[in-house]
Parts: C-alpha cells; sequence; structure tokens
C-alpha cells in the first residue's frame, strides 16, 4: 500500500477550509432561526421620582454646658445619659481660690466704709470750723472732695465683691435645661481654664423624643424640594423599617467641595420611641413628583437599541421623536421629566421604544415623563395599555452573555 505524504503547508490549508464550510453552514442556520425577544406589557400605575441623599440624626436642641470660671473639677454629680432638670447641679470645681479672693473683697468693702465713715466726720468738722472762720475755704473743699472719694471706693469695692460672690456661685455648674446628657468631655481632678475660649464640660438634649436630619443635597436636587414636603429615611440600626419625617427648613448657605454646591436640607422627625440616636446616618429620600394613573414602561426598554436590519422603517412623516436615538432613551430614563407639582416637560425628553408587530421589531415614538429609576412614564405617544414593548433578545443557552445575543462572526 502507497503511503500519502503531506506537507504541513497543506494540512493548514485543509484545517482552514473545513472552518470557514462549518462557519458557513453555522451562520446558514443561525440566520434562519428567528430572533426571540424579551418582553413587557405597557401599565397603568402610579409612580413617584424622588431625590436621594445621606444625613446625620441630631437632637433639635442641643445645649453646650460651659464654664465661664477656671479651676479643678472636685465632684461629678451625672454621667452619660443622665436625665437632669433645669437648675440640678451637674459638676463642682474647687473653690479654694475663688473663697479667698470673696474674703479679700470682704475685707476691703469693711475697709473702705471704714475710711467713709472718717472722711465724713473729717467733713463735718471742716465745715463747722469755716462757719466760724477757724479754717479756710480750701480745707473745707479739700474735706468735702476726701468724703467723695471714699464714698466711690466704697462703691467699686462693693462691685468687686458682687464679682467674687458670682464667681464663686459659677464654681457650681447647673444644667441650663432640662434634658439628657449625651456628652461628657471632662472627669474629677481635670483642671478647666476659662480664659479665651470657654470649654465645654457637657452637652444635653433638650429632647430626644424630637429629632432632626442635617443633610446635604446636590444643586441638581433642590429645586424640587419644598418645604413641608414627606420624608422616607431608613438606619442602618433598623434595616427593616421606614421612617417618615418633613422638610424643615432649607438653608441659603450653599457648600463647595471641588465645584460641586450642596445646600443642606433639614428633616423633622418624631421620635416617641426614643429609638433614634444622636448621630445615627440616615438615608433620606424625598418624592419631588408624582403621577397617578399613567403609562409607565420599564427603564429596559429606553435603554434597548435593535440591529438595524430587525427595524421596520417608521414613515416619512412619523415625526422629530422618531429620529432620536439611543442617546434621548438614555435621558429620558435617568433624569426627571418636570418639576414637581407641575406638568413633565413633554418637549425636552422624547425618543422611542420598540414593539412587535410580525415578527419585527417597531419603533413607537413616545414622549417620556418622570422615572423611579425602574419605570418612567409616558406622557405621550401612540403606546397604550396593554402593548407589549421590548425590553432585551433572548439569549440561548449555548451563547455567551458577553457576545451580546449573537455569536461573533469569523469570516
Amino acid at each position: 500500500m502507497k503511503k500519502i505524504f503531506r506537507s504541513p503547508l497543506s494540512l493548514i490549508v485543509i484545517g482552514v477550509a473545513v472552518i470557514a464550510a462549518g462557519t458557513a453552514i453555522y451562520w446558514r442556520l443561525y440566520d434562519e432561526a428567528p430572533v426571540q425577544y424579551r418582553s413587557q406589557a405597557v401599565e397603568k400605575g402610579d409612580i413617584s421620582q424622588t431625590v436621594s441623599a445621606n444625613g446625620t440624626i441630631n437632637p433639635v436642641t442641643l445645649v453646650s454646658v460651659g464654664t465661664q470660671v477656671s479651676g479643678t473639677v472636685k465632684k461629678l454629680y451625672v454621667d452619660f445619659n443622665s436625665k437632669v432638670q433645669k437648675g440640678q447641679i451637674l459638676l463642682e470645681l474647687d473653690d479654694a481660690l475663688l473663697a479667698a479672693q470673696l474674703k479679700q473683697s470682704e475685707a476691703n468693702v469693711k475697709n473702705v466704709q471704714a475710711l467713709l465713715e472718717l472722711a465724713t466726720e473729717n467733713e463735718k468738722r471742716t465745715r463747722n470750723l469755716f462757719a466760724l472762720e477757724y479754717v479756710a475755704q480750701q480745707d473745707l473743699d479739700t474735706a468735702v472732695q476726701a468724703k467723695k472719694s471714699a464714698a466711690a471706693q466704697l462703691q467699686s469695692a462693693r462691685a468687686q465683691l458682687e464679682k467674687d460672690r458670682a464667681n464663686l456661685a459659677y464654681s457650681v455648674i447647673r444644667s441650663p435645661v432640662s434634658g439628657v446628657v449625651v456628652d461628657r468631655e471632662v472627669d474629677v481632678g481635670q483642671t478647666v481654664a476659662a480664659s479665651l475660649q470657654t470649654p465645654t464640660l457637657f452637652k444635653i438634649a433638650q429632647d430626644l423624643s424630637k429629632m432632626q436630619i442635617d443633610t446635604n443635597f446636590a444643586e441638581a436636587d433642590i429645586g424640587g424640594i419644598r418645604v413641608g414636603q414627606a420624608v422616607r429615611f431608613t438606619v442602618d440600626a433598623f434595616a427593616d423599617q421606614r421612617f417618615r419625617g418633613e422638610v424643615k427648613q432649607i438653608r441659603l448657605n450653599p457648600t463647595t467641595v471641588s465645584n460641586v454646591v450642596t445646600y443642606d436640607v433639614v428633616v423633622n422627625v418624631d421620635n416617641p420611641e426614643k429609638i433614634l440616636l444622636p448621630g445615627m446616618t440616615a438615608y433620606v429620600n424625598i418624592a419631588v413628583a408624582e403621577r397617578k394613573d399613567v403609562l409607565m414602561v420599564p427603564n429596559a426598554a429606553l435603554r434597548y437599541k435593535p440591529a438595524n436590519s430587525e427595524i421596520i422603517k417608521l414613515p416619512a412623516n412619523a415625526g422629530p421623536a422618531a429620529s432620536l436615538g439611543s442617546d434621548a432613551q438614555k435621558n429620558a430614563g435617568s433624569r426627571p421629566g418636570g418639576s414637581p407639582g407641575g406638568k413633565p416637560k413633554h418637549d425636552a425628553f422624547s425618543g422611542k421604544v420598540y414593539v412587535l408587530e410580525n415578527g419585527k421589531l417597531k419603533p413607537v415614538s413616545v414622549t417620556f415623563g418622570i422615572t423611579d429609576n425602574r419605570n418612567t412614564e409616558i406622557a405621550g405617544g401612540d403606546l397604550k395599555a396593554g402593548d407589549l414593548v421590548v425590553i432585551g433578545e433572548a439569549q440561548a443557552a449555548n451563547q455567551s452573555p458577553s457576545s451580546g445575543g449573537r455569536p461573533m462572526r469569523l469570516f
């Protein structure tokens, strides 16, 4: 039997020919198979567009208690979480120096008072001698001036005495309000110095049943927020609960960080069970626009863009919206369609979605309204409830997810 010898080059040529033939057969079979689409019916319902931000829960009234005098902490009467009443003693400072100063002022008052009494008697005697012409007018004037000076010195000494008494009283720190101690920043033996800035000793929350959220919203979202709007928020500590609040204030002072402008929005929160604690992070959502009983399509339908060969061409008079591409669809699915409480800006967000007609895709011109990031309102167009809009292509079991639904041609 004669052996056939084939060179490596001929084997490569034969292999390429076999691959090309197999690929051609595969594509012929694939192209004949109809494309399967995933679709969803257009429905009517309610839709709400929200803006979101993170914030911090704080007491409505948080009082920082300081001291007006310096000294060493001698006694502490309250601690963290202690409930206090207005006027209750919180802390005592060592008052040895203040008490000594008070005694010195009291002694000074007595000394000046004695000087005033002496000056008064001297002025009386001089006046009698002047009436008998035993002293000159200058002597009388000197006696009168000495009495007035002693009276002024007494008044100054008494004012210093009052000041020292007040400073001694300030060594006992009392609560200015009724509430709960949320922070204590000193310990027994610690020295506090009240010089240029009053040191903070305690922080007292006046009422933990009334809280507020301080949150920052971007300038793009602030236009839709109004005082009195309902707010929904969650906290990490109670992930399964949804809490409610109300916009109390939109502060006009902007904050700019890396050219990003934000505004502080204050939200009132009722906390009757006192489970919301100061410092918790709140994830805030505010509904800026709502629509009732409107047509809605899933946002996947706005993002879907088929191959051109699968689309039924629209008539020439189909309108300007038909010429918009996927960019308009993306904008419609991600940007607000109207101002809160008003009508959507129909002329700004037009585009198209695709419906199936006789196995072919038919583009339908629509006008988009608001979105909740899952569904988008259809504010105008030829869609009606029950129409099936295409949201994607069904992927075969033997196709790779990264291939976009169809295999890549090799030849």
